[in-house]
């Protein structure tokens, strides 16, 4: 188990035993391990329970508990709870901003164990009277376990992405000979994926595929399989010869929308026999079609009409913007982030910690800003030409000002303009929110625009267009949040904020030194909105981006 895995069943316990109304200090100092545990570094498998015990915040009884799940991978305390709990139930307790204080008085009070029970109580109305609750709450909850449904058997990309590469390179062993390669959601790099694909191509005895321990086989329809891993995610296996692989790849790649679009474009044409989807292409009278952009059928005409740029790329990206340090909620220090920054090939970062009203993210009071900007200077002439930039992530007040007084924010370099808090606001209140926070001077950037987290929080409504408008007309850029979490400025609206002149600046939020790794994803998502790299803010060299947010 890695670090983040074992921090994790500290969190479930902490949840599951606050249901049972456990004892609070124990409750508690699991939930510190838990955030303690998920920001060390080094490997805890690798640690003796000595070593793990002098961890601050760990000691002895977590210790031992760490040392039992890394050599048996459960954790008897555990599963003690969870032998008495309804699957149910603990399904309950995985929803964004619902309790286990709300779940026991449901569970309790109304006999709910189950989503579809509390939606159905929901529906009836049965939570207005319940003491903690009533109508707004109802509404709210009513919300969240409607998209909780939704979003059900549906994975991150980023959670998908090294399993199914895994597979890749066991089926290679096993089916010898043969090419396999991403089809589906997965070569299309869609945020969202709801099972891995992939194209076997060669002659091949496709049983060998399947061991009935780690890939089970499920189905098979001609030359298509379906199977599941061992921890239920759904495979489809595709199989073609290599003369076929074109056409194969192509047909099992596109949205039903994109090929529908190009098989009208295209009627009377045979695409069927084809070795190579450059030689789909080149019948089809067409320039190459990246995978990221079939989705939608109207790519078709603007690719007829030469209106497609090159997409940006990953080794397109100059600078890292968007970081947080131990200034803030960061795990690594300034220096850390900045070195790291620098040895990964970037010419800069843009520190951006959490300004003061974020008191929950150790959020910079005036004093430690002017700190961290002393010790910028300091860095900055020690890594030159690497540089560092004066950031700030700045709350959006609830009224839409930003955090610190002027004479503050204007000794930043830029500022990154984020909501954090008070979330639960309609369309108008949102959007007016946002764009007077757009207007004032000092914003540099809208920061993660809706406030979504992909599969958990739907993101509080905002009226894209009018905000997208004011961005341009008062020269602020829109962040591509690469976290896979949140991949927010959804891609769909990038070729508004193109149309209307917006740059967009595709930041990954780091908050480790590997976090930085997350702009790949944001890449992966700004490519479906068919960004180009000189429409890419931190596409721009440490000099062009300085001249930029010096406007």
């Amino acid at each position: 188990m890695n670090n983040k895995e074992i921090a994790g069943v500290f969190n479930e316990l902490a949840r599951i035993m606050e249901l049972y109304e456990e004892n609070p200090f124990k409750i508690r100092s699991y939930q510190n391990a838990y955030r303690t545990l998920r920001k060390i570094e080094q490997p805890l498998a690798e640690l003796s329970e000595k070593e793990l015990a002098g961890i601050k915040g760990v000691g002895k009884a977590i210790s031992s508990k760490i040392r039992e799940l890394v050599d048996t991978g459960e954790l008897q305390t555990l599963n003690k709870y969870l032998e008495k709990t309804p699957e149910g139930i603990r399904e309950l307790l995985q929803i964004k901003g619902f309790g286990p204080k709300k779940v026991k008085t449901l569970w309790d009070q109304l006999g709910v164990e189950s989503v579809g029970e509390l939606l159905y109580a929901c529906n009836e109305n049965r939570l207005v009277e319940l003491k903690g609750f009533g109508q707004k709450t109802q509404e709210d909850l009513r919300s969240k376990l409607e998209y909780f449904q939704q979003s059900r058997d549906k994975f991150h990309y980023a959670r998908l992405e090294p399993v199914a590469l895994e597979l890749v390179e066991v089926l290679q062993k096993r089916l010898l000979g043969t090419q396999i390669q991403f089809c589906g959601q997965l070569r299309r790099r869609n945020t969202i994926v709801n099972a891995i694909e992939l194209l076997v191509v060669g002659e091949a005895d496709m049983e060998a595929a399947f061991d009935n321990d780690n890939l089970f086989f499920v189905a098979r329809k001609e030359q298509q399989y379906t199977a599941r891993l061992e921890n239920g995610l759904p495979v489809y296996l595709y199989h073609c010869s290599e003369a076929e692989q074109g056409s194969k790849l192509f047909r099992y790649t596109a949205t039903p929308d994109f090929m529908e679009a190009f098989i009208k474009s295209n009627e009377g044409t045979d695409f069927r026999g084809l070795p190579s989807e450059a030689a789909l292409f080149e019948k089809a009278g067409l320039p190459f079609i990246e995978p990221e952009l079939r989705e939608e059928g109207e790519i078709i005409d603007l690719v007829r009409q030469g209106q497609l740029p090159a997409l940006v790329q990953v080794e397109d990206i100059k600078g890292v913007v968007h970081s947080h340090s131990t200034y803030s909620d960061g795990i690594h220090s300034l220096r850390e982030m900045a070195t790291f920054s620098r040895d990964q090939g970037f010419a800069y970062l843009g520190i951006t910690d959490h300004s003061k009203s974020a008191f929950y993210a150790n959020g910079l009071k005036e004093d430690r800003v002017l700190a961290q900007m002393e010790e910028i200077d300091q860095l900055n002439a020690e890594l030159a030409p690497f540089r560092i930039f004066k950031g700030i992530e700045s709350d959006i007040l609830n009224d839409g000002r930003l955090d610190y007084d002027d004479s503050l924010l204007e000794q930043f370099d830029f500022i990154i303009a984020s909501v954090h808090s008070n979330l639960r606001m309609d369309e108008a209140k949102a959007t007016q929110r946002l764009l007077t926070a757009i207007e004032n001077p000092y914003t540099t950037i809208l920061g993660h625009p809706t406030g979504r987290l992909l599969l958990s929080r739907k993101g509080y409504p905002i009226d894209h267009a009018k905000v997208i408008d004011a961005c341009a007309a008062n020269g602020v850029a829109i962040e591509l949040n690469a976290n896979p979490y949140r991949l927010d400025l959804d891609w769909r609206w990038i070729p508004y904020a193109l149309e209307k002149g917006v740059m967009i600046s595709i930041n990954p939020d780091a908050h480790s030194k590997e976090g930085i790794g997350d702009i790949r994803y944001g890449v992966f998502a700004a490519r479906k909105g068919r960004l180009s790299a000189d429409r890419c803010l931190n596409c721009l060299d440490a000099e062009g981006f300085a001249n930029y947010i010096s406007r």
